[in-house]
């Protein structure tokens, strides 16, 4: 465990989100237990730590998912998506004017 350990509030803070997102996120195991530590009912979290884990499991739920945020792969997931759609390669390019209907 690295750093100083903060309180909730705090936690909360510098992810932008709220104190029951924080809680939620205990719950579920997306904080993982060797980020915190517990006296009672208070929490204190290692920011460091918290943000590690979250990171890396993010990172992990990507590759599982076989996710690419590649340029090249949005480009060709946005071009699968055209052809299931119907949506013809020529579409895009139409100039479209102010008197044609959306």
């Amino acid at each position: 465990m690295n750093g100083p350990f903060v309180p909730i509030e705090d936690l909360s803070k510098h992810f932008s989100v709220s104190v029951s997102t924080i809680r939620a996120w205990v719950r579920q195991g997306h904080i993982p237990k060797n980020t915190y530590i517990k006296v009672g009912n208070t929490y204190r979290f290692s920011v460091a730590d918290v943000s590690s884990a979250l990171t890396n499991q993010h990172d992990d739920n990507v590759s599982l998912l076989g996710i690419s945020n590649s340029p090249e792969a949005v480009m060709a997931d946005g071009l699968e998506a055209q052809a299931d759609a119907g949506i013809p390669d020529d579409h895009w390019s139409k100039e479209i004017t102010a008197d044609e209907d959306f």
